[in-house]
């Protein structure tokens, strides 16, 4: 194996942890720079989806005490069970549609001209939803009904498509739904634990053939750096949505989609 892979591998790992939790799609990131470096990771796309759980597992380090509380709570503590409660409903409808979907998701959406409108069209969205803000009836995911669950988890079916943004999808819709945005993002978090656990179990069965050990090391880089990356920007990301809100977003993916598809055009 080169050492540049290895780099490669790293540098993925690297924008995987600092754009995870963030509304700009660390999947689309994954796939342009995958393309624009010539990348040649383990086949299935399994490499840019396993490393996600990199980042998954720094949500577990920084929120482990509340984590735990729920998880001890769940026999005696109404709101631990609420908040489990829906955890796994808003995971249920990207389960169903991911597990009937999976082979059109990735033989046909993983493109970097599907990501690049993805990119700029989810911009607007953001701006659009952050031009007309809805006031907040929700503080906490400990209070959510299962019903605000469940729309918020037909949000992240739309993530699917690259380039949307999981985290994007969840915290936006959340937001149109009254939930405020603390407590949206912390939403986000805590749903991608079980959406990328399942993702990246369902990959590696799928693909479980055609790994070899190389991809193993690949796989483990890019797990590692994403961990890192992702332990040290989970707090910023709430504190900067909570003072700032989307919109730097919102044009960071404008401009980013733009100048994809302006380099697509011109090969």
């Amino acid at each position: 194996m080169e050492l540049w892979t290895l780099v490669v591998a790293a540098i993925l790992g690297l924008v995987e942890g600092l754009t995870e939790f963030i509304p700009v799609s660390s999947t689309g990131h994954l796939i342009l720079l995958v393309d624009l470096l010539g990348f040649q990771g383990p086949p299935g796309k399994v490499f840019e989806v396993v490393i996600q759980l990199g980042a998954i597992l720094a949500v577990c380090v920084v929120y482990f005490t509340r984590l735990w509380r729920v998880l001890m709570g769940l026999a005696s503590d109404p709101g631990a069970r609420r908040f489990a409660a829906a955890v796994i409903i808003a995971f249920l409808p990207a389960a169903v549609v991911g597990a009937v979907a999976h082979g059109f998701i990735k033989s046909v959406l993983f493109s970097p001209w599907v990501v690049s409108a993805s990119l700029i069209l989810g911009g607007l969205a953001i701006l659009a939803i952050e031009a007309r803000p809805r006031p907040a009836t929700v503080g906490q995911v400990e209070d959510f009904s299962p019903m605000l669950a469940l729309k918020i988890g037909f949000f992240q079916v739309i993530a699917m498509i690259p380039g949307v943004s999981r985290s994007g999808a969840t915290i936006l819709g959340a937001l149109l739904m009254g939930v405020d945005r603390k407590a949206a993002a912390e939403f986000s978090f805590f749903l991608a634990i079980p959406t990328m656990l399942g993702a990246a179990t369902y990959d590696l069965y799928k693909n479980r053939h055609d790994l070899s050990f190389d991809g193993g090391i690949l796989i483990a880089v890019g797990f590692v750096v994403a961990f890192l990356a992702a332990l040290a920007v989970v707090r910023f990301v709430v504190d900067f949505i909570s003072r700032h809100g989307f919109t730097p977003f919102g044009w960071y993916r404008i401009a980013i989609g733009t100048i994809m598809l302006m380099v697509l055009m011109s090969r």
